[in-house]
Order: C-alpha cells, then sequence, then structure tokens
C-alpha cells in the first residue's frame, strides 16, 4: 500500500491509496465495496509470454484475451497466465492486491479499452483491502501500457 502511494507520488499523481472495511481481492469485490460498476475495476493481470512477465489491465466486466498479448507486445513464445510465486516475482504484489505500478521493473503492459467507459476507473494498491482511482489516461501515464481495443472480451 505504501510502495503504491510512493510510486504515484513519484509519478506526480495527486490519487490517494483507498483503504476500504471490506475486501477488494476480486473485481466484484471491489465493485462492491466502492459503490461502483464492475466494469470501473482495473483488473491487474499477469501473463507469461515465453520468459517474459507481460501485465493486461482489463475492465472487470472482460475477461482478456491472451492469445493476442505476443502481437501486442511484438514478444516471442507460449502465453501461460502465471502462477502466484510468478506474479509476486515480477510485480512485488500477492495476486488480489497487484497493483498496475510500483513494480520492481517495468513489465509490458496492454490496456483494455473498454476502461473508457468510465471517467473514473479503480486499481488494486498492493493490498487486498486497497484500491487507487485513477482514469484512462493517467493509467496509460502511469503503467507505461497502451490501450488496445482487442485485448479484453466480455464476458
Amino acid at each position: 500500500m505504501q510502495r503504491v502511494q510512493t510510486a504515484l507520488a513519484a509519478a506526480g499523481s495527486a490519487a490517494r491509496v483507498i483503504a476500504l472495511s471490506q475486501t477488494a481481492r476480486t473485481a466484484a469485490d471491489a465493485a462492491a465495496a466502492l459503490g461502483c460498476p464492475l466494469g470501473a475495476i482495473v483488473k491487474s493481470l499477469v501473463f507469461s509470454v515465453g520468459d517474459q512477465p507481460v501485465m493486461a489491465l482489463i475492465s472487470g466486466d472482460r475477461r482478456c484475451v491472451s492469445k493476442i498479448l505476443p502481437q501486442l507486445t511484438g514478444l516471442e513464445g507460449k502465453v501461460s497466465r502465471a502462477d502466484a510465486d510468478a506474479v509476486r516475482a515480477a510485480t512485488g504484489y500477492a495476486i488480489g492486491g497487484v497493483s498496475p505500478l510500483g513494480h520492481p521493473s517495468p513489465l509490458p503492459t496492454v490496456i483494455d479499452g473498454a476502461l473508457q467507459r468510465f471517467d473514473a476507473i479503480y486499481a488494486a494498491a498492493g493490498h487486498s483491502h486497497c484500491v487507487f482511482g485513477t482514469t484512462l489516461d493517467e493509467l496509460v501515464r502511469l503503467s507505461g501500457g497502451a490501450v488496445n481495443d482487442d485485448v479484453g472480451q466480455d464476458l
């Protein structure tokens, strides 16, 4: 949580980490705790393309179309969902609180264009009870990610 707040401040963001009394471990949990649409929640998903970890930031009411990650990132190799250990190694966070920023090293990142439907979006802040509010434009800046309309698909 503190690492995310520090990363936000270092990036010049005015966003503040919000500590929730309820869990935000899943997108549905976070939406319920915040009283916002499920789609306004940013799911921070980690995949491997070959040996390279890749982050997909997907709207909460959609799923990642992982097969296109090599094309979108310019990486080669088999795509697989990262396990809990690989997620922690790549991001420094445990599943259920993976933030899109504050990683040990930058990750190739793709962002679901469906997030543009919302003026305010919410992402995990390093703990299962913490989030931060932002905008799609700021998320792009903070994560270094590229927006793509094809990386997400309706559930």
